[in-house]
């Protein structure tokens, strides 16, 4: 399989500029390169990085201190700039651990979105009643722990409009994500609150294509691309650490920009 981590390239600055401002672009650059240290060089050299090893330990730490600090200076009403049509990108880059060919879709019909955890109301959900919801609609820029990114729009139904349709316990830590091709992710409740945090069903106001995420994928504006899984089959809030499949094999798991 081809994994879509190379060394880490940290983000463009005057991108990041107009996001966060100079400085903490400066702060946000030497975190999210030491924070993507650890798995760079597990996948990159082979290096024993475990648990029982001092890098690995020394590295973890690291990784976990530049958690704290992202989550520090996250900014929950801080809106990521917003694009003109003009520059969406179509269709949108493919990426993920394996190649475009392999993807499996998903049957929308058949499909449903599960609810566990932190939830008053865990009746599954499906595709034609999340179409149902308020839908909002961004123009974001995508970007990627590789060092590219895109421009790409985005419409589907606000995570925190769906958390409070369903009853979730919104003062929670975290919202997990399970997904049809198995790679699990999660995040923090105030990114899961952003207002440009989305529960995605379209891109570029069509029906999202299967290579892309359908029927259901996360997308928000504030966390690297590896952040916002795909297929999403359930949801969880909940207030036990779950980190996901790139995070758990040493990749920095706040990653916010």
């Amino acid at each position: 399989m081809r994994s879509p981590f190379r060394p880490a390239i940290a983000p463009d600055p005057a991108i990041l500029d107009d996001h966060r401002g100079l400085i903490r672009t400066i702060e946000r650059r030497g975190i999210l390169r030491g924070g993507l240290s650890l798995g760079a060089l597990t996948m990159l050299t082979g290096c024993d990085v475990g648990e029982s090893s001092s890098i690995g330990r020394a590295l973890r730490a690291v990784s976990a201190f530049n958690d704290r600090v992202q989550e520090a200076i996250f900014d929950p009403n801080k809106l990521a700039p917003e694009y003109p049509d003009a520059m969406i990108l179509r269709p949108p880059r493919f990426n993920a651990y394996y190649e475009i060919e392999d993807v499996k879709p998903v049957d929308g019909d058949a499909w449903r979105l599960e609810l566990a955890g932190l939830v008053a109301d865990k009746r599954p959900w499906t595709r034609r009643q999340i179409a149902d919801l308020p839908e909002r609609e961004m123009t974001i820029r995508h970007i990627c722990v590789e060092g590219w990114d895109y421009i790409g729009q985005w419409s589907g139904v606000p995570l925190r409009t769906f958390l409070e349709r369903v009853g979730a316990d919104l003062t929670a830590k975290y919202v997990a994500f399970k997904t049809a091709d198995d790679y699990p992710s999660s995040i923090d409740m105030a990114t899961a609150l952003h207002p440009q945090t989305l529960l995605a069903t379209k891109y570029a106001r069509e029906t999202l294509p299967d290579p892309f995420g359908y029927p259901l994928r996360l997308r928000t504006a504030t966390k690297l691309g590896f952040k916002n899984p795909k297929w999403i089959t359930a949801i969880e809030v909940t207030n036990t650490y779950s980190g996901g499949y790139w995070e758990d094999r040493g990749f920095n798991w706040h990653s916010g920009i």
